[in-house]
Parts: C-alpha cells; sequence; structure tokens
C-alpha cells in the first residue's frame, strides 16, 4: 500500500489554523439563503472558469459566465465544450460527497469522463491510459514530466485508493489529504488528456466529502491560476528527489497547498464577516438570524459609518420610500441589532453595543 511521506511543519500547522479559523467563521455566519446562493454561485463561476483557464481556455470569466447561463457566444466549440464539462464535474463532485462509505476509482473515472466529455474520442473517457505521455514545455518542446509507464497506472492507483480509505490516512486533516492526492494523481498521469482538472476536482471531492465544504464558497482553482509558476514549481521541487514516487517527500507540497487553502478561505471569512457583521447579527440564544438583501445593506453601512441619520439612508437606497427603510430598521431594532439615538426626525441609528 502506499505510504507518503511527509512531516508536518509550523508552516502546515499555521495553515491548517487558518483554514479552522476559517471554516468556524463560514460555517456559522448568518448569511439568509439568497446571500448563500450568491455565494455559491460565484465560487462555482470562478471554479470553472479559472479551472479550465489554467489549462488554457481563452474564454474570458464573462464569456464563460454567459456560458453557465445558457447563452450563446462567439467563441471556440472546444472552449465552450470544456467549460459546460467542468460545470458538469462541479455538479458530481457535489452528489458523489453526499454518499456514505469511502473512495473508489469509479468516482474519479466519472470525473474524467465528465471533464472530457465530447473532447477526447469515447473510448478515452474515463478510461485509464493505455499508452506512454510526456509533457513538454509549450516554449520549448523540451520534456518537463514523464509519468509512469502506461502498465503501472493501474497498480498506482489501487495503492492510492487503498491508503486514501485506510484508517491510518482517515485520521489526517482533510486538506493534508486532499493535497497528498492532488499530489499523487498528477504524478500518476492516470488520463490520457484533462488529468489537471480531474486531479482538482478529486482534491475538492475530499474536502466536500470530510467537512471542509464551507458552504461551497471558495474556489482554489483561482488561486493556482493566477501564480501558475508557484503551483507548478512546487510540484517539480518534489517530482526532482526521486524516480520512485512512493520515495519522494511531500511536505513542501503539503505545505504550498494547505497555505493556497487558507489563503483562499481566509479571503472568504472576511467577505462573509463583512456582510454578516459576526455575532452582532446572532440572537442572544445563539440563532441565526434571516435578514432581507436590504437590511444587509442598511447594517453593512451602519458597521462602516457608525451613527448614521435616515437621510444618509435615504441617499443610499433613493429608490426605496422612506417608510420601507422604516419598517426594515424597525425590524432590525426589534430583533436587538440596532439600536436607535433620539426621538425626533434627526434621530440616528447604529449597530447595537
Amino acid at each position: 500500500m502506499y505510504a507518503p511521506r511527509f512531516t508536518i511543519s509550523h508552516k502546515t500547522l499555521r495553515a491548517i489554523g487558518a483554514v479552522e479559523a476559517a471554516r468556524e467563521v463560514i460555517d456559522n455566519a448568518p448569511l439568509i439563503p439568497d446571500f448563500e446562493k450568491e455565494f455559491q454561485t460565484d465560487a462555482v463561476l470562478r471554479t470553472v472558469y479559472h479551472g479550465t483557464h489554467i489549462e488554457g481556455n481563452d474564454l474570458s470569466i464573462t464569456q464563460t459566465r454567459q456560458v453557465l447561463e445558457g447563452e450563446t457566444i462567439v467563441a471556440s466549440e472546444r472552449d465552450v465544450q470544456e467549460v459546460i464539462n467542468y460545470r458538469k464535474v462541479v455538479e458530481i463532485i457535489n452528489d458523489v460527497a453526499q454518499k456514505r462509505g469511502g473512495y473508489d476509482l469509479d468516482s474519479l473515472r466519472e470525473i474524467h469522463w465528465a471533464t472530457v466529455y465530447h473532447l477526447v474520442p469515447e473510448d478515452k473517457a474515463g478510461v485509464f491510459r493505455t499508452t506512454q505521455v510526456v509533457i513538454r514545455e509549450e516554449s520549448t518542446g523540451n520534456v518537463i514530466f514523464t509519468p509512469p509507464s502506461a502498465h503501472q497506472v493501474p497498480f498506482l492507483l489501487a495503492e492510492f485508493i487503498e491508503w486514501l480509505n485506510a484508517p491510518e490516512s482517515t485520521e489526517m486533516h482533510p486538506v493534508i489529504r486532499a493535497a497528498i492526492a492532488h499530489y499523487v494523481l498528477v504524478t500518476i498521469h492516470p488520463f490520457i488528456e484533462g488529468n489537471g482538472r480531474s486531479t482538482r476536482a478529486f482534491a475538492n471531492l475530499i474536502m466536500l466529502k470530510e467537512g471542509y465544504d464551507m458552504k461551497r464558497f471558495f474556489a482554489i482553482e483561482e488561486h493556482f491560476d493566477r501564480d501558475l509558476d508557484r503551483y507548478y514549481d512546487a510540484f517539480f521541487a518534489v517530482d526532482n528527489q526521486s524516480p520512485n514516487i512512493a520515495e519522494r517527500d511531500l511536505t513542501s507540497w503539503i505545505e504550498y497547498f494547505s497555505e493556497v487553502v487558507a489563503q483562499e478561505l481566509s479571503k472568504i471569512k472576511e467577505k462573509v464577516r463583512k456582510i454578516s457583521i459576526d455575532s452582532r447579527m446572532k440572537l442572544k440564544i445563539g440563532e441565526q438570524v434571516a435578514l432581507s438583501a436590504r437590511q444587509m445593506k442598511l447594517i453593512e453601512y451602519l458597521h462602516e459609518n457608525g451613527n448614521v441619520g435616515m437621510k444618509d439612508l435615504k441617499e443610499l437606497m433613493p429608490m426605496i420610500s422612506e417608510d420601507t427603510v422604516l419598517r426594515d430598521l424597525k425590524d432590525l431594532m426589534k430583533k436587538g441589532i440596532i439600536e436607535k439615538e433620539g426621538s425626533t426626525k434627526a434621530s440616528s441609528y447604529r449597530i447595537k453595543s
């Protein structure tokens, strides 16, 4: 059975600590369903756009959004199909994450089939490669990576899945498990095409399945795409250690991967915190408070500006009647979120201390 070699460094521990801090805020943020849906839709867009852009897709993020919304655009058929496919992959990993039990190669094959649907011959989709492949540098044509031989692929994958489901592995932190899966699958390179997208999706599946879905607000593909040189350098730093995958020390890769997850989740944490105003929107008994989008806007404005009068609020929402704004304010006072100072038209409102 495969047994990864690595050390839990201080850098990894700091990253995992940041992940846990972000998870606490995100999972307990009192966001109303409309805002959760908005965050999730945005995360899917960023996952699909950056996940395909890494592999050379030329669509802009606006074009990607149009494709996801069912619009017809003028672009390469292949680029459009890649986006459609990766949206399906996101759906698949969300569904698989809900199933009980461990991991299997059928899930990996299903992810790959969806990734390359209509992009490769049908007999290559969801099928492990039977030929040798090499990875060449696009600018020079030089070979920069030679994956294991095709006859090794089934055995390496079987050993990897056995490790992933083993008790000693399941005791590890999900982010570390996802990092190891990401590296090992990229290195085995089990398919002729679509390995990168399939691997990143499988790593995401591990975090989703093991309770680190963070309400599906995050897209770590965005970080990889924006810093591709460091992403590839992190791979090569481990690849160059030994021809034998099992002998390579994955410490530096796990440090890199966990840092990326921590940074992305920390950004989401701050975005969530800004909207939900942390615990100020929770009742004393710990229940979550459901607010309208308009009330969210009012609270954010009050949080940023302190004491605010009706004149300011009318300028904030010029298309909303004063009576409607007052009703929203009264509801927020009733819920103990804000308080009123004064009793005349010159009165002001602020977040309740």
